[in-house]
């Protein structure tokens, strides 16, 4: 049952090639930032001397990369 509402304008067709295209952009994109945070975690990690929390978020860093 597919009801048209007034003054909207019609839905365009999904293409499934490009909305594959744009989850991957938008994963690289987030992976990206997130990569971006643990290298910014990291060096403050080196400042803060801790040995612990520098081998975990490297760990994580080399997991995602």
């Amino acid at each position: 049952m597919e009801r048209n509402l007034v003054n909207t304008p019609p839905q365009p067709e999904v293409n499934v090639k490009d909305s594959e295209i744009v989850e991957m952009m938008l994963n690289k994109a987030l992976r990206n930032f997130r990569k971006e945070q643990i290298r910014k975690e990291i060096d403050q990690s080196l400042q803060d001397r801790n040995k612990e929390e520098f081998l975990r978020l490297t760990g994580e860093l080399k997991n995602i990369s």
